[in-house]
């Protein structure tokens, strides 16, 4: 089989996986009965937040007029909602916007009863949304330390360790907070394992992790902190409510989209297409340019020697890399990933290469990520710029973007992290 146009076969796998996964097509068949006597109330946090709540809307099996409630979402990520309140607020470092609503989360939750039901829309991104800091604990302060957890390389689990312990409503205390309240929370995962608890720094669920882990990752990346936050992390204050507290017996969560998901209908789809595809894996973590040079010596072995797989083919993997920041370019972890296969390819004919965050933002630029062909290095060439050059310039939006391969596609209003998709023709 050949494809006539790889560049448009790559996009298209992108826009498959992103459709597969959005609330529209998840989220219905999760919705929870409306409570007989009680109220309704719906709150969440997350880049999907806002056309979360709109599908609930659309869909609950009640009166919409009943729904009640507070989202928050990425600037940019909102949705028109009738019922409940939308609010937009800065990621991927948090603002007073964010900080603002999450108090008033946390403020509609008092005094339920057991007749009310709490309906939580999760999705990735909500740790930062939900920005209420711990008491002792400043808004600039828990800025700070965001901000050097995102350039220092630590996992998705290790920077939501932490922000749970400088919390008042992540790590299950908004969950306690809604009292007697049975509480459904639906999750959306962009965390690599799918562990519910992890998404957005579990609001609504217990958290195993300790102020112990969350002091050791700090100390681990170096990041310095202030006396204030050191003390509240060895008082034991910090203490997020363990998966024995009783009074989440009666809670359910369910995670209705994942990058499984995703790469399972591209994966159909390339196969409707005539391409064989396979899926490394749906959690592939570490250094976005360690990830980068392996799917390039894979890729090219492929090319060469029909080993492990034989051409034509698909090669998917999604998951969420890191960038450690050493130099002042721009681009997030999708372009340096992409720029560092760029590199170790050097233009080896047959292959080709998209990388893409599923919520339609690489990092905190305006892409969702870019694509590759065998003449990306001669282009760039004529053009003066050296992949190796600004790899380790951290620079990748710049490299595409002046190349015209960078992918623009604004928000999607869902979020499973990273899509790869490597065209070995």
């Amino acid at each position: 089989m050949t494809i006539n146009n790889p560049e448009s076969f790559l996009r298209s796998l992108y826009q498959v996986a992103v459709d597969a996964v959005s609330a529209e097509k998840c989220l219905p068949a999760f919705l929870p009965s409306p409570p007989v006597n009680g109220r309704t109330l719906v709150i969440g946090a997350g880049k999907g937040a806002a056309a979360m709540a709109r599908v609930v809307e659309q869909h609950w099996q009640g009166q919409a007029s009943d729904l009640s409630g507070l989202v928050v979402t990425r600037y940019g990520h909102g949705a028109d909602c009738k019922y409940i309140e939308v609010i937009e607020a800065a990621h991927p470092v948090p603002d007073a916007a964010g900080q603002q609503a999450a108090a008033r989360i946390l403020q509609m939750v008092q005094g339920l009863t057991a007749d009310d039901l709490v309906l939580c829309l999760i999705s990735g991104g909500g740790s930062a949304l939900l920005a209420l800091p711990a008491a002792g604990i400043t808004l600039e302060q828990k800025q700070h330390i965001n901000k050097a957890l995102l350039k220092s390389g630590a996992s998705i689990g290790e920077m939501n360790c932490v922000r749970k312990h400088l919390s008042a409503i992540k790590g299950g205390r908004l969950g306690l907070a809604c009292g007697a309240a049975k509480v459904v929370t639906l999750l959306i995962s962009d965390v690599p394992g799918d562990e519910a608890g992890v998404i957005a720094s579990g609001p609504t669920l217990p958290d195993a992790t300790s102020c112990e882990q969350a002091l050791a990752i700090l100390h681990k990346y170096a990041i310095t902190i202030p006396d204030a936050v050191q003390e509240h992390l060895r008082s034991g204050q910090a203490e997020t409510p363990k998966p024995d507290n009783p009074l989440f017996a009666g809670h359910q969560h369910h995670i209705i989209a994942t990058a499984q998901n995703a790469l399972d209908a591209a994966a159909a789809a390339a196969r409707a297409a005539g391409i064989t595809a396979y899926i490394l894996s749906d959690g592939i973590e570490g250094e976005a340019r360690d990830v980068g040079m392996v799917h390039a010596a894979l890729a090219r072995q492929i090319a060469d020697k029909n080993q492990p797989f034989s051409k034509p083919c698909v090669v998917l993997s999604g998951g969420e890399t890191t960038v450690t920041v050493r130099g002042k370019g721009r681009g997030g972890r999708n372009a340096e990933f992409l720029l560092s296969l760029v590199n170790t390819l050097d233009g080896h004919p047959g292959i080709y290469a998209l990388a893409c965050d599923t919520d339609g933002i690489d990092g905190s630029e305006d892409n969702a990520g870019a694509i590759c062909s065998p003449d990306t290095v001669k282009r760039a060439a004529s053009l003066g710029l050296r992949p190796a050059v600004m790899l380790d310039n951290n620079d990748g939006y710049s490299f595409f973007e002046a190349l015209g391969d960078l992918i623009v596609s604004g928000p999607t209003l869902t979020n499973v992290n990273d899509f790869r998709a490597i065209l070995i023709t």
